[in-house]
């Protein structure tokens, strides 16, 4: 007896100390990322991928799987393909759609002068000479269409539905198949398209639908009466043509809306809702349409009915709602996620209103360490406004000690600050680590209304400045927060927002980290490559003198006329092929804050983008972030 009281008191304090495991960087790029691939044909099995980070060989390895929509046990399966239904596949079958890239024009030193093979030089006569991360090289990504291969069939070539056009379908950067569709009767293609060029292209939100019959080659254009995007068409069940919109030219984070073509009539499904949509899926009965949208500092389920239009929110809760993968009697499967847990797949039913989750990927990784406690806050603005706070703590909290303490800053500027789940801002590592993270739902973010997401534009060191220091001053009142450690920290335009506190904030914060953060508005309009997004949200161009709104932008908003105010130490992050904040606005601040003798430091990534992708890369960001914060914080 005594010798097993002994063995379980021993238990007892093994699961003690494995329960106080925490979320380490390390730990996070060991988790399995689950997407989903569908429902199988026969309805029964959800077909899912996990793919999981190799530190050692700095990529991901995949595996797919299934499982019954019930819930049970996932077998792993080679091949994916033929279990769930291919939208690229005519509905008469006898097609199927797929995209590369097509060289259409010469911009190559040696496609211009074919004796100079050696030559690297490249020649542009408009903008659009990069983007994202990719400088142009005269290609551009087409659909095309092909019969469906089968067994001893030999079958033409692929047919470009966009030959010679310099123009991209799907959308580069981040566009997939999503970009085309069959019509229901297989003689049309319908794709997404900016049919502008060069600087046109740079300036410009308008895509829009198109429409391709295969037998007379002809295209027609869809939306040529909307100035701003058309986007992710779909067909109902019944057949009519659905897609999101915005409405203006120009402004990439304007309202999105559900548009359905009715017996060639356009209707606005959510026009007189005070909200965007992120994305949708057709009943099965085609009387409805579910979509997903931000809410209250999380995204959730709504419903729209095509009568009579009325939307609905479905799902409540502290979690995001990511993606509807599709329906199955009175259940949709759902991906969800939330500031403790990385996305797993769920079905709700919609009668019972319950949850239940499907995969559990990260289970069981999860069941091993405390997790973070996160607690809805509203502060009173100094404008009167209430203003939704995210403030996690860290595991084990206890609220007789006193915790250094982050101002999370979202970037954007147009972003949702909901229950997402970042491998790189990761609120339950940083957390995890001791700091309490303070993240406001602050001026320019969708979920408060679209009053509330606009204010941002053209006002960037304005309100939204004022919404920033409204929440760490009302955090900071707490006993538990020590005042004399507060940081502020965030990327893109929170990287900014970092640059301008440090020229504001009145020695509130004892540290900073910026990660691709706008430091010098007037170069940033200079060298960013989607012109458009600097023309709405700037007030236009730094040249124009007569116009107040632009003027503001890029001088009394513009982080580098506040310089003589640093007197923090910063960490500076870039990535060398970020072209979207360009590597000379890490350079410009970091050497400034050298040359005023401020202490400094500045984390370069030659080879990623706005974002860092590679597992080992990741894992520096993370121990670089995590180390300044202890050398200063």
């Amino acid at each position: 007896m005594k010798k097993l009281a002994l063995l379980s008191l021993l238990f007892m304090g093994i699961n003690a100390t494995v329960a106080q495991e925490v979320m380490t960087p390390e730990l996070l790029w060991k988790l399995g990322r689950v997407t989903a691939l569908g429902i199988s044909k026969d309805g029964s099995k959800l077909v899912y991928k996990v793919s999981t980070p190799s530190v050692e060989e700095n990529k991901s390895n995949s595996k797919f799987y299934t499982i019954p929509v019930g819930g049970g046990v996932p077998t792993e399966v080679a091949e994916v393909k033929d279990l769930v239904k291919d939208k690229n596949i005519s509905p008469d079958g006898l097609y199927i759609l797929s995209d590369k890239e097509v060289k259409v024009t010469d911009i190559l030193g040696k496609d211009l002068y074919p004796e100079l093979k050696k030559a690297d030089a490249k020649v542009y006569d408009g903008l659009d000479y990069r983007h994202w991360d990719t400088w142009r090289d005269g290609t551009f990504n087409h659909v095309f269409f092909s019969g469906v291969p089968a067994p001893n069939v030999r079958l033409a070539a692929p047919i470009d539905i966009m030959p010679n056009e310099p123009y991209d379908s799907p959308q580069k950067p981040h566009g997939g198949d999503e970009d085309y569709i069959w019509s229901p009767d297989s003689k049309h293609i319908i794709y997404v398209c900016k049919k502008k060029a060069g600087t046109a292209y740079a300036t410009s939100t308008n895509t829009d639908l198109y429409q391709y019959n295969i037998e007379t080659k002809e295209t027609i254009n869809l939306t040529p009466n909307n100035p701003g995007y058309d986007t992710h068409p779909s067909f109902s069940p019944k057949g009519d043509l659905s897609w999101l919109q915005m409405k203006r030219d120009g402004y990439e984070a304007d309202k999105n809306d559900i548009i359905v073509r009715i017996k060639g009539a356009d209707v606005n499904l959510t026009a007189n809702w005070d909200g965007t949509v992120d994305s949708y899926k057709w009943s099965s009965d085609s009387k409805k349409i579910y979509f997903v949208a931000p809410v209250d500092g999380t995204k959730q389920l709504f419903e729209v009915t095509l009568d009579k239009p009325q939307v609905k929110q479905i799902t409540n809760g502290n979690f995001d709602v990511t993606e509807i993968i599709g329906f199955t009697g009175t259940q949709i499967i759902l991906a969800r996620n939330d500031m403790n847990h990385a996305s797993e797949i769920y079905s709700y039913d919609l009668k019972k209103k319950a949850w239940k989750q499907i995969t559990n990927v990260n289970t069981e990784a999860y069941n091993k360490i405390a997790l973070c406690k996160t607690e809805k806050r509203y502060v009173t603005t100094t404008d009167g406004k209430k203003m939704l706070v995210w403030v996690v703590l860290p595991p084990n909290f206890d609220a007789t000690k006193k915790y250094p303490t982050l101002l999370y800053c979202q970037g954007g500027p147009q972003s949702a600050l909901t229950q997402y789940y970042s491998f790189r801002w990761n609120f339950q590592t940083i957390a995890s680590q001791g700091y309490i993270v303070v993240a406001p739902n602050r001026r320019g973010m969708p979920g408060h209304g679209v009053k509330w997401n606009e204010q941002i534009s053209k006002d960037w060191g304005g309100q939204v400045m004022d919404d920033y220091l409204s929440a760490i001053d009302d955090v900071a009142k707490e006993s538990y927060v020590d005042k004399a450690r507060l940081g502020a920290v965030g990327a893109s335009y929170g990287g900014y927002s970092v640059f301008y506190l440090a020229g504001i904030h009145k020695n509130r914060f004892k540290t900073f980290i910026s990660h691709c953060g706008i430091f010098n508005t007037q170069s940033m309009y200079g060298t960013t490559e989607e012109v458009f997004f600097t023309n709405w949200d700037s007030g236009g161009a730094y040249w124009e003198k007569e116009n107040p709104l632009a003027q503001k932008t890029y001088n009394e908003f513009n982080p580098i006329n506040l310089i003589n105010n640093w007197n923090t130490p910063i960490l500076i992050i870039q990535g060398g092929k970020d072209y979207r904040v360009p590597i000379g606005q890490g350079q410009e601040a970091f050497q400034a804050a050298q040359l005023k003798g401020i202490k400094s430091r500045f984390l370069l990534f030659p080879e990623e983008n706005h974002w860092v992708l590679k597992p080992q890369n990741a894992l520096v960001w993370q121990r670089e972030f995590f180390k300044w914060l202890k050398e200063t914080l």
